[in-house]
């Protein structure tokens, strides 16, 4: 396991220096990195709009819009065949995802299911691959009545067709803004996400993103006045509008469209000269000029409407034909809202209105403060781990902290390479993998100090450490790597970018601890020849501790029983600080501008908005306020409005640092997934403890990590912690840590009772426990040592989600002492299962291994 060929040193050294001499960009300005030469690799790490400020919007296609569109469509194709077609018909009319339509003459039934026929031919669908889909279904309840139902899968190709076109149209408006690498995608079967970094004016793209752009060019109906229109009724073929004016004017509007958004080929703003008011000039295709100029020609004198999305922008006379393809439109614009309309109607109209959803936006003086707190705390909790490594292991501890440094590297190079982006959460989790990335080492120079202390030599110590620890290592870290895996598959924005960074430290922390590491050991025993293993603080704890566990089993599994009935009479008794994450509404943090803040001046005024139930409270220093605004009863948009009623109250005192808003649609998705996400990690950890050990030591394991999650539970509602998605992710990691520490008791356990067979079973389950108590001190402690750096210089935003994964390593380490291994005793563990698995498997017990040497 020492000897390594020069072609694997060769191997391992260059994946080190890829790794680290990629990740080097990450640590220089833009213009040193500018000024490196071309060979030199200058790509960065993406930053998350937590760190960098921008805006996270989902985005939801009405669906109910699709189908009335789609309904009254099918009402004028069916009216147009009738007609042409010279059949008498009556009560055409549609309710729900249906239309209707009678035929009064009998003798007409074969030529009007004839005519209306075309309605149910299948389009092709690029969704169904090579497939057809049929939109409508027609079917005769009774002679001469024809009814089309629109199909569940008409309307999920519409939706389909709709998303990919608001994708589109999407993409083009904001890139129209001129940011920098937006992420316009669809998300799921009816969403669009949008993601703009460094965006300096959120709500101009929620403007930007919120308006169907609907344009159409239409005759003003003057055969009557629109007053007598509104008192009684409108004629047939035209529809009362009103304009954008304050107050709103009303027009009677012809329904026939002249010219469509569709027929422009360009839309500029531009100054008037004449009035030196903002217009917006424009320029159809040929088809659409062809159109324009002979509408214009046949009405002189009468008025025609500019209409986007169904209220009137202008209504000029047309004083002459306008036959250059050419026009204008006027209204009450500044330059801002001259160039937007003039961006809407160039990116062109969605096919759907879009509801938000979702909402987060960051500020870009809060990234900056995310950063900088960032880069502290990793700073922090990096020289804490070095040195208590050093303390620990002295030589052996100098030979783990390169190891870590080249681990941070390798993190940093495979985020870079991979464009995977940084998050603050993100942050935290190659924070806390520089603490679980010593565990590895600990667990080998533990084995290989056993070893030494049973007699063998130090080279074979070594040597059959590593060995005998590869399996364990592992094993550890796939559970936790499982975790990873779940949280970035249920988990959004920061809590995916908290996975990403666990996950590939997990991977490189790995490949470190048993090629890294394991050639600097064999260089450093090569070229030292040392005699004795290295000394460090270890030997100050005894090498053969004799702790009576499992004589307290009894009193742990009380105090464990206590605990969790007083959770459960906790969440009786007790309500959740559920998150907007989970219950909707809307957070948001605003910074007074003169660094002084007043919460109850904030909450009265926003008491008078009656936007329901609010809370303000006092966040960090330097005049921060949180503000906390209830769900609202009439739904995602709703929930948009308040926002704007609440950056007009503030506005003028206090900046917005911080918005998010989460709507009842997702909010219910969000808690779902949650609760997914837990139950889809005990269930995987589970079977594969069942797979790599037998089933007792996979129920022991979960029914010790359940524990754990009522324990961080009840610490939630003790403390009254806010509980939103990233709690979900502290738990998830808890659970990580509690797996990862019980599997590493549980393959010695199994040692032990592979090598003593007629010893009893908690003799076996003690000795297991103290053989690797320091592993679990020392492991703990680091891990620690990282996470207070974090709860201390990481900022207020992740203090919460330190604290509960704090928590969790302490309950993590009592339950796999106290309730993982004592378990096994309840279940009646018996060795012998043993002698099967290795029959099975080929395996020799240790005991009658030959020693190598």
């Amino acid at each position: 396991m020492l000897y390594f060929s020069r072609w694997k040193t060769v191997a391992i050294w260059l994946v080190v220096l890829i790794g680290v001499v990629v990740s080097i960009p990450n640590l220089l300005s833009r213009e040193t990195i500018d000024a490196l030469p071309d060979w030199m690799p200058k790509r960065t790490m993406v930053l998350g709009l937590d760190l960098q400020g921008g805006s996270h919007i989902l985005l939801q296609v009405n669906q109910q819009d699709l189908i009335d569109d789609r309904l009254e469509a099918t009402r004028d194709t069916i009216r147009t065949a009738l007609r042409d077609a010279r059949i008498g018909y009556s009560g055409l009319s549609g309710t729900g995802r249906s239309v209707q339509v009678r035929i009064r003459d009998s003798a007409q039934f074969d030529a009007a299911r004839t005519a209306l026929q075309p309605l149910t031919a299948p389009i092709s669908s690029s969704l169904f691959a090579a497939t057809t889909v049929a939109e409508l279904a027609m079917d005769e309840p009774e002679p001469g009545l024809f009814r089309f139902t629109l199909t569940d899968e008409g309307v999920t190709y519409r939706t389909s067709s709709a998303v990919q076109q608001s994708v589109e149209v999407i993409g083009r408006r904001v890139n129209e803004l001129g940011t920098t690498e937006p992420i316009i995608q669809r998300q799921g079967t009816d969403r669009v996400l949008v993601q703009v970094p460094g965006l300096e004016d959120p709500q101009r793209l929620k403007d930007i993103l919120g308006q169907t752009a609907k344009l159409t060019f239409q005759m003003v109906d003057q055969s009557m006045p629109v007053r007598e229109a509104l008192n009684g009724r409108p004629p047939a073929g035209s529809t009362v509008l009103y304009s954008t004016d304050d107050p709103p004017v009303p027009y009677l509007i012809e329904n026939r469209v002249i010219v469509a958004g569709e027929n422009l080929t360009d839309a500029q703003p531009s100054l008037d000269q004449t009035n030196n008011q903002w217009t917006v000039s424009f320029r159809f295709d040929n088809q659409g000029a062809t159109r324009f100029g002979q509408a214009t020609q046949q009405n002189v004198g009468r008025l025609f409407a500019i209409i986007l999305d169904n209220q009137v922008v202008s209504a000029p006379q047309i004083r002459e034909p306008i036959l250059g393809g050419q026009g204008q439109i006027s209204g009450n614009f500044n330059a801002q809202s001259a160039s937007d309309l003039a961006v809407l109607l160039r990116a062109g109209a969605l096919p759907a209105d879009l509801t938000i959803v979702e909402e987060r936006t960051v500020g870009a003086s809060l990234g900056e403060d995310s950063i900088a707190a960032g880069e502290i705390a990793s700073a922090v909790a990096a020289l804490l781990v070095v040195i208590c490594m050093l303390v620990v292991y002295g030589t052996l501890g100098i030979i783990a902290n390169i190891a870590l440094i080249a681990n941070v590297g390798l993190i940093i190079g495979a985020l870079t390479l991979l464009g995977a982006t940084l998050t603050l959460p993100g942050i935290a989790g190659i924070v806390l993998t520089m603490g679980m990335a010593v565990d590895s080492n600990v667990i080998i120079f533990e084995r290989v100090r056993e070893e030494r202390r049973a007699g063998r030599s130090l080279v074979q110590s070594f040597d059959s450490g590593f060995q005998r620890a590869l399996a364990t290592v592992v094993d550890a870290n796939m559970t936790t790597f499982m975790v990873a895996a779940i949280l970035f598959y249920m988990g959004t924005g920061p809590v995916r970018g908290f996975a990403v960074t666990l996950g590939i430290g997990i991977l490189t922390t790995v490949f470190t601890a048993f090629t890294l590491t394991r050639w600097l050991v064999a260089f450093w025993v090569r070229r030292q020849r040392p005699k004795e293993f290295p000394k460090g603080l270890v030997h100050y704890l005894p090498l053969d501790p004799r702790v009576p566990f499992m004589k307290w089993r009894n009193v742990g599994f009380a105090l464990s029983g206590l605990i969790s009935l007083g959770v459960v009479v906790l969440v009786l008794t007790t309500p959740f600080n559920l998150g907007i994450d989970f219950r909707g509404g809307s957070l948001i943090e605003i910074q007074a501008k003169d660094q002084t803040s007043d919460a109850g001046d904030v909450r009265a005024r926003l008491n008078e908005l009656n936007v329901g139930e609010v809370q303000v409270q006092e966040f960090g220093d330097d005049g921060a306020l949180i503000v906390r605004v209830g769900t609202q009863e009439g739904g995602d948009n709703a929930e948009q409005t308040v926002i704007t009623k609440v950056q007009d109250e503030l506005g003028g005192d206090y900046d917005f640092r911080r918005v998010e808003v989460v709507g009842p649609t997702v909010s219910g998705e969000l808690a779902w997934s949650g609760t997914i996400g837990v139950i889809l990690s005990m269930i995987g950890l589970m079977i594969y403890v069942w797979f790599r050990f037998e089933w007792q030591f996979s129920v022991g394991a979960i029914i010790s990590t359940i524990h754990d999650v009522i324990v961080i539970v009840g610490v939630y509602l003790a403390f009254g912690l806010e509980f939103n998605l990233s709690s979900i992710a502290a738990i998830l990691t808890v659970v990580g840590y509690s797996i990862n520490d019980t599997v590493v008791i549980y393959d010695r356990i199994r040692e032990m009772l592979r090598r003593y067979k007629k010893m009893p079973l908690d003799e076996v389950i003690n000795i297991a426990l103290n053989q690797t108590l320091s592993r679990t001190i020392l492991t703990g402690l680091t891990v620690l040592l990282a996470l207070f750096a974090l709860y201390f210089f990481g900022g207020e935003v992740i203090s919460s989600f330190v604290f509960a994964i704090i928590v969790g390593v302490f309950v993590g380490t009592y339950s796999s002492l106290f309730i993982a291994g004592p378990m096994l005793i309840l279940f009646k563990l018996r060795p012998d299962i043993f002698d099967n698995a290795d029959a099975a498997k080929g395996d020799v017990p240790i005991s009658a291994q030959p020693s190598k040497g």
